[in-house]
């Protein structure tokens, strides 16, 4: 989701400096920005990402034009770099510690935020008729706990980690798959499909999982292409929060 943010924040000439934990628990990685912090370099869509050891790497990144990634899960690098916006998309369904005084434009995406109190903005990240709707008084729709429909399949095209351990991915993004196929193994555990379709998200090798965490996704469309490209609720998401911050930095104002 931060990463369809970015990529439409930089294609309307935003500098984008992104912060991640140093082992990211990202699923969808082939489109997703944080796997510059363990590959050097990130490319979605034409937009290339590229890990910033410190802030002064961060500006020299943005001055080729490309999106920097930092190793910054308290995004202490704000009061170096002073931002015009801040987009608090860690997704985590409540705010870890963003303020309405962090940047003249702070934007919270989905659950956990209310505009005027702690951002200036919220962005609707639920599926239906209000995604990637701006709110400019009150908060998001309530987390339900329940992922979204896709191609009648919601809960049960997410794959969980079945134990505590080092998750091992046993197939890769973009496999076509079948119910009770292994997909990964957690301490020697198989974590099964659930349903046929197109393996979209896996977790990185190596990443340290406690059970039931979130692990990946298959998309029962089947469509391959579609794990290589920003997704259709990311970008709405993405236009929400770049309508919003270039309407709170003036960009709109005649």
């Amino acid at each position: 989701m931060a990463t369809g943010i970015a990529v439409r924040l930089h294609a309307a000439g935003c500098r984008v400096v992104m912060c991640d934990i140093a082992r990211p628990t990202t699923v969808r990685r082939t489109v997703a920005f944080s796997e510059a912090i363990r590959l050097g370099t990130m490319e979605v869509e034409g937009v290339r990402a590229r890990f910033a050891a410190d802030v002064d790497k961060a500006r020299a990144i943005l001055a080729k034009g490309e999106i920097a990634v930092l190793v910054d899960p308290d995004a202490a690098c704000v009061s170096k770099l002073s931002p015009d916006a801040l987009v608090d998309a860690i997704l985590a369904k409540r705010n870890l510690g963003t303020h309405i005084t962090d940047a003249p434009a702070v934007v919270g995406v989905g659950p956990g935020f209310t505009a005027g109190l702690d951002c200036h903005a919220v962005v609707e990240t639920k599926r239906g008729h209000y995604l990637g709707r701006v709110i400019w008084e009150g908060s998001a729709i309530p987390n339900t706990g329940v992922p979204g429909i896709i191609a009648g399949h919601g809960a049960d095209r997410v794959l969980r980690a079945p134990a505590e351990g080092r998750f091992e991915p046993v197939r890769e993004i973009g496999d076509v798959v079948h119910a009770g196929d292994v997909a990964a193994t957690v301490a020697g555990i198989p974590m099964t499909c659930t349903i046929d379709g197109v393996l979209r998200g896996l977790l990185a090798p190596g990443v340290s999982v406690t059970p039931g965490m979130k692990a990946g996704d298959i998309d029962p469309r089947g469509v391959v292409e579609h794990c290589f490209s920003v997704s259709d609720k990311a970008r709405a998401v993405g236009g929400g929060v770049l309508e919003a911050v270039l309407a709170l930095t003036g960009a709109l104002r005649g």
